[in-house]
């Protein structure tokens, strides 16, 4: 399975990514584009600039080239052009519809995970909360209206349930020949760069 995640920061998707890769036979997660291109050296603004999110809207639109089919994507190209709108920018001029179209249609699924008042009272504050909640507006806003016409044949689930039962959710969805056993104690999550 190929799975992608999508959210505003701060809505709980990269401890997601992980409960899943521990459910799911021989799956292993994919960081975040962020994390990436900081490894390589990138050097965010703070705030990041648009800029910074058309650099991790290229990286999230290469990683899902990748082939690799057991994965589990913290955060999708979705995300980047959620920020970018929420910015101000024409979504329409950040993205090639035909190359979001592709990417997006090598996911078996999309996660998304919105901000809800359970995620507000549970999780970790997270910075910057008038944007992720714009991020998130927006985000949502997307997905229901798809302006580049390149999601609308992705399954998606939205998790705007109890926290404590995202992962049942997730699986209960997926087929059952892609479940197994979680992983012994002490097993260190696999991680793909």
């Amino acid at each position: 399975m190929r799975i992608g995640i999508s959210g505003a920061h701060g809505t709980g998707k990269t401890t997601l990514a992980g409960d899943l890769c521990e459910h799911l036979a021989g799956h292993v997660t994919v960081d975040e584009p962020y994390l990436l291109l900081e490894e390589e050296g990138y050097e965010f603004e703070f705030p990041p600039s648009q800029e910074d999110y058309r650099a991790q809207l290229g990286r999230s639109l290469r990683l899902l080239r990748s082939s690799a089919s057991r994965v589990v994507f913290d955060r999708t190209p979705l995300d980047f052009l959620a920020y970018l709108a929420a910015q101000g920018a024409d979504i329409e001029g950040e993205a090639d519809p035909s190359a979001l179209r592709s990417a997006l249609a090598s996911l078996d699924l999309l996660i998304v995970t919105p901000v809800t008042p359970e995620v507000e009272r549970v999780l970790p504050r997270p910075g910057m909360p008038r944007l992720r909640e714009m991020v998130n507006d927006t985000l949502l806003d997307l997905l229901s209206s798809d302006p580049l016409q390149a999601w609308a044949d992705v399954p998606v689930i939205e998790l705007s349930g109890p926290l404590d039962g995202r992962l049942e959710a997730v699986l209960a969805a997926l087929p059952a020949h892609s479940h197994r056993q979680a992983r012994p104690p002490g097993h260190k999550q696999d991680r793909m760069r």
